[in-house]
């Protein structure tokens, strides 16, 4: 692309920095350029009437699959999702194979994330092996690379080794990423337990199993003077339970995904195994607390648990099948839903997807100040299309959107001023 570029005429939307005005933008070098810098004569003009102008989306939570499950999703495939997304940073899970639970798979994931089309931060295992016997090395991996841990894909089910890691993580500055479920009562579940579970005939995983877990984290947060993360929150009672510690001081910050708030367990119905997560899809309740939880500040975040499955893995037997979806190309036109639909305002969207992850993760981006490197995302709150299996990125197709019309989509995605994914067919 040129070595300059200017976007004109957007809506420039920075909470960081209190800005929501329209503009131009100008990226020099691969760098914002400060108000009033000189134009080059060459500079490639994108015409950004219409659209949103806002620091590059950073998603604090998706499963990349490498190493060990390439067949799904790799990180190049991943990240070619991610910026078709409007993702320019991407924090990936540790639950691959083997584990990312070392100074060796840290370096790995960040070598072959340099073939990608965003940043990826990587989330190393709180246990070793995500065992949930001993901790795994923080220190180490900190060293390597890692910008979070958890042990996402199962709980830390003891609670003094729970504790025991706030403490060790908080002394590397490495906030931890809790998997919020007590097991003994999600037992062997597949979906939201409730009134579709007893029609469907399938067993149920109670809202309980969270909020229990929810509780547990916030207690031991509020106990040891640690902040934790809660992710993919997907119930009224942990979302109240969350509300309620904030209020009281506690440092803990949440996330939600879009399928929380836009879908709830009637999407099964059929056995949709694309409608199968973990945590399940909830009752109309839980989703209208979500998105409450999302307007009043109770939620920090929005994560889309990007969970990318082959056919092996979802077309077989409910019971059977794999938890989750993908969520990167969906993300953007379900979260401006809530827009449009008067529950959050787009100050407030660009906090839950970019601004607020940054800070939680204590990583770059998340600004458009001067002099910050040009990870910037172009939106098009209107532009419409049709979500196909034919037009997914994602090597994996597991997503209940499919078919879907939705609206508003990233159209132009740049890391360090560079093009990722671009709609325009102004800036390559």
């Amino acid at each position: 692309m040129a070595s300059s570029l200017l976007l004109q005429n957007g809506r420039i939307i920075d909470p960081a920095n209190d800005t929501d005005q329209r503009g131009d933008m100008l990226i020099l070098d691969g760098r914002i350029a400060p108000e009033g810098a000189p134009v080059p004569e060459n500079v490639q003009v994108v015409d950004a009437t219409g659209c949103w102008i806002v620091p590059g989306l950073i998603d604090m939570h998706v499963h990349l699959r490498e190493p060990g499950e390439e067949y799904k999703e790799d990180i190049v495939s991943g990240t070619r999702a991610a910026a078709a997304g409007g993702f320019t940073a991407v924090a990936c899970m540790p639950n691959t194979r083997p584990v990312n639970d070392s100074l060796a798979i840290t370096r790995l994931i960040l070598a072959r994330a340099e073939q990608g089309f965003a940043r990826v931060y990587p989330v190393g295992a709180v246990s070793k092996g995500s065992r949930g016997e001993s901790l795994a090395e923080f220190g180490e991996m900190k060293e390597a690379g890692v910008v979070a841990v958890s042990d996402d894909g199962v709980p830390v089910r003891d609670s003094r080794l729970m504790r025991r890691a706030l403490e060790y993580a908080g002394d590397f500055g490495l906030p931890v990423i809790s998997h919020s479920e007590e097991l003994s009562l999600a037992g062997d579940g597949s979906m939201n337990e409730g009134a579709v579970s007893t029609r469907l005939g399938l067993r149920g995983v109670p809202t309980a199993a969270e909020a229990i877990m929810v509780y547990r984290e916030i207690a031991l947060a509020e106990f040891t003077g640690r902040p934790v993360h809660i992710a993919h929150v997907s119930t009224a009672m942990a979302t109240e339970l969350i509300r309620s510690a904030k209020a009281r001081g506690v440092a803990v910050t949440a996330e939600t995904t879009p399928h929380y708030f836009t879908l709830t367990d009637e999407a099964v119905v059929g056995y949709n195994t694309n409608a199968k997560m973990n945590p399940p899809l909830r009752s109309e309740t839980d989703r209208q607390a979500i998105r409450r939880g999302l307007a009043d500040g109770t939620f920090d975040a929005v994560a889309t648990d990007h969970a990318p499955h082959s056919v092996l893995e979802k077309e077989v037997e409910f019971d059977q099948a794999a938890n989750g979806i993908i969520g990167l190309e969906t993300s953007v036109p379900l979260s401006l839903a809530l827009v449009r639909d008067g529950v959050i305002e787009p100050r407030r969207f660009v906090e839950l997807l970019s601004t607020n992850p940054a800070r939680i993760l204590r990583v770059r981006g998340g600004s458009l100040a001067p002099g910050s490197p040009a990870d910037v995302t172009l939106i098009d709150p209107e532009l419409t299309f049709d979500y196909t299996p034919e037009s997914v990125v994602s090597k994996s197709r597991n997503s209940p959107f499919l078919g879907w019309s939705l609206q508003g989509r990233a159209v132009l995605t740049l890391v360090d001023g560079r093009a990722m994914f671009d709609l325009t067919g102004r800036a390559v």
